[in-house]
């Protein structure tokens, strides 16, 4: 079974994978997306449920093939492929949606980039941050955060950015720390982290 979810913006790809896996007992299905952050969504879906995902690239687009009820041999056991071991523990993740903290422009671009020089001396990291709406901007606009966010990330902080944001701002070429992430990450993180916390 194929399903085509090129064109779809996230999470649309993630439910048609959902609702076909729904309708068969066991079986292999590809799912077809033309982005980056819609593969590695199909994927984590299928990791996140015990199935195993092979992701190829095929061009322009990508192609994920999700296998439901089999036994594969890959060295690793189904739905285990996205555990975190107890020294690298989902304790926090850290959701950022502005670009500077409070009502003055100016002086929150400064507070922001204090919040995250005092998070890297303190050492008190999140596990993960994730940076959607304006926030995208420290992580592509911003030379003084995306210096900080480097030096944390360097720390073993997983760093994303909402892609959708990213092209809402026409920042897609410009993202200089992290990776590109999509909303099932906060999803997700609902769930997998033991404290979310929005700024």
């Amino acid at each position: 079974m194929q399903i085509d979810a090129r064109g779809k913006v996230c999470p649309i790809p993630v439910i048609m994978t959902e609702e076909a896996l729904s309708k068969i007992g066991e079986g292999i299905i590809d799912v077809l997306v033309d982005n980056e952050e819609s593969a590695l969504n199909v994927s984590g879906y299928a990791a996140q449920n015990g199935m195993f995902a092979e992701t190829t690239r095929e061009g322009k687009d990508w192609k994920i093939k999700v296998v439901k009820g089999y036994s594969c041999k890959t060295g690793v056991k189904p739905g285990v492929a996205g555990a975190e071991s107890a020294t690298n523990k989902k304790t926090l993740l850290l959701i950022i949606g502005t670009d500077s903290l409070g009502k003055d422009e100016d002086l929150g671009k400064q507070l922001i980039k204090g919040f995250f020089d005092t998070m890297k001396v303190y050492k008190q990291l999140p596990h993960t941050i994730f940076f959607l709406n304006a926030g995208v901007k420290l992580t592509t606009l911003n030379e003084e955060t995306v210096a900080v966010l480097k030096e944390i990330a360097d720390l073993d902080v997983e760093i994303y950015s909402c892609g959708t944001c990213l092209k809402h701002y026409n920042l897609e070429s410009e993202l200089k720390v992290g990776r590109r992430g999509t909303t099932n990450h906060i999803v997700e993180g609902m769930q997998d982290f033991d404290k979310v916390v929005w700024v």
